[in-house]
């Protein structure tokens, strides 16, 4: 096992951080980088196809996102070795023979609140395949759930980026806390020989920035070629999303079904070609590519990241073919001096439950029947506030209030009814009382197949900047024989 030290990987400039400036000069001239997983949950046939159907140097997969980390932080909570993406060990099982036979390397943040776990959890992979010499790193050091008190009396109040509240009136009911990582970690696992790199919290471009400076030999002070690579992880980190998946002209999207995920051919001096693999369904042009930059998008002239602040308004795109788009023009400027923090805390409770109305007068009876639930559960005891009540009728236009016209009367509509409070058992008593209606509330209610429905957690979101001299981050590297 090699193990590299602790160290900061934060501070406003990394080059004075890090010892990974790579000096040596580029080692290839071009580079293919794809990301196969969007999110966890996306298709095991994203990365499981980018690797069987074209020539790839690095398969990346983003599974992350802020109520993720919530998910498996309670999953480790229940069970020490849980908190991780399990489909990444599924996946690693069926690509990583053809990645080894190929060269190609692996980058994911699918190590979420685990990553030791989830290293144990591939190397177990490795040995059942019978493969030898595999190389699997880790990260950790962005999770400081444990460390919040600390930093709190420390004098770093984590104020709410939304509302300005500290973070000390809620800290005892934060359920995750995990600092937005850049890609000087990922490098350091790929100077360490890595094969797979397993990060947490790290940055959904950063997957993709890594490669890029490791194999360019970029410092961490050329700041237009660090905001060029991110401009290209951004692009990709949807997966699909930018090679026709959820675009607004899908009727021109060809054979969705087998839509290609995303490839960057990157070069060194910063410009690339987004593309996907020959013959795939999909499409990549100047509107999906467009369309996937806006995405998640606030001041374009300054997004941040850890590694940079890149200027999307300078970024110039051409088409160059085929599914062919050519990225270039980037401009970036030195990060800031803070990370950003995500944390989750417990706040309360929620019910939802649906029913189907249907019929003659289908709007009428679904307001109807939303009424009755609240009154009955009130005459029990359980008075639920205007204010914490949930109704929606799905078919009416709800989901474009204000924007595409009103439905009036629709044959049928779905019912869509719940509630928040803090007390867990009083919710679970208003569900009781919608599925009584197929019998006792107005005629066609159906649709009740899921059954009565149960009250769950709420898990609300609190972003906070820190300062990134506080942020200690560990590269591990296991040799898995």
């Amino acid at each position: 096992m090699l193990e590299g030290l602790g160290r900061a990987v934060g501070g406003a400039n990394l080059s004075e951080e890090s010892d990974l400036s790579m000096q040596a000069g580029t080692k290839r001239n071009l580079v293919r980088i794809a990301n196969g997983q969007g999110f966890w949950g996306d298709s095991l046939l994203g990365p499981i196809r980018l690797v069987n159907e074209g020539p790839l140097d690095y398969l990346t997969l983003d599974y992350l996102a802020e109520v993720t980390m919530s998910i498996m932080q309670k999953l480790k909570q229940r069970d020490p070795s849980a908190g991780y993406a399990t489909d990444f060990v599924q996946m690693v099982r069926r690509v990583l023979p053809q990645c080894q036979a190929q060269g190609i390397k692996i980058i994911a943040n699918a190590g979420g609140v685990n990553p030791q776990a989830c290293l144990e959890a591939v190397a177990g992979v490795v040995r059942q395949l019978g493969l030898t010499g595999v190389r699997v790193a880790m990260i950790e050091g962005d999770d400081i759930l444990s460390r919040l008190p600390e930093i709190l009396a420390a004098g770093h109040p984590l104020k709410n980026m939304d509302t300005g509240q500290p973070l000390a009136d809620f800290v005892q009911r934060a359920t995750s806390a995990n600092v937005y990582i850049g890609a000087a970690s990922i490098v350091e696992a790929l100077e360490g020989g890595a094969d797979i790199v397993i990060a947490g919290r790290a940055t959904d471009p950063s997957l993709v920035v890594a490669p890029m400076v490791y194999e360019f030999g970029w410092s961490w002070d050329d700041f237009d070629r660090l905001a060029a690579a991110t401009v290209a992880g951004h692009i990709i980190e949807c997966g699909a999303q930018c090679t026709g998946g959820n675009f607004t002209h899908w009727r021109d999207v060809p054979d969705m079904a087998r839509i290609g995920y995303p490839i960057v051919e990157a070069t060194p001096d910063g410009s690339f070609v987004v593309t996907k693999h020959a013959g795939t369904g999909g499409l990549v042009n100047r509107q999906t590519v467009a369309s996937q930059l806006v995405y998640e998008m606030g001041d374009p002239a300054r997004y941040l990241t850890p590694d940079c602040i890149a200027d999307f308004s300078s970024i110039e795109l051409a088409d160059a073919g085929t599914d062919r788009v050519r990225v270039s023009g980037v401009r970036g400027l030195p990060p800031t001096d803070t990370y950003k923090v995500s944390i989750s805390y417990q706040d309360g409770y929620k019910l939802v439950g649906q029913l189907t109305v249907a019929g003659p007068d289908a709007v009428e009876k679904a307001q109807a029947c939303a009424e009755i639930v609240f009154a009955r559960a009130a005459l029990d005891g359980v008075v639920i506030p205007p204010a914490d009540r949930l109704v929606e009728l799905v078919g009416t236009g709800v989901c474009h209030q204000g924007i595409w016209p009103k439905v009036d009367n629709p044959p049928e509509v779905v019912l869509r009814i719940g509630a928040r409070a803090q007390d867990r058992a009083a919710l679970d008593r208003l569900g009781m009382e919608i599925i009584p209606l197929v019998t006792s509330g107005p005629p066609g209610v159906t649709g009740f197949a899921g059954g009565r429905p149960k009250a769950s957690e709420i898990i609300s979101y609190w972003p906070a900047l820190i300062d990134k001299q506080l942020i200690q981050t560990r590269v591990t590297v296991e040799q898995v024989s």
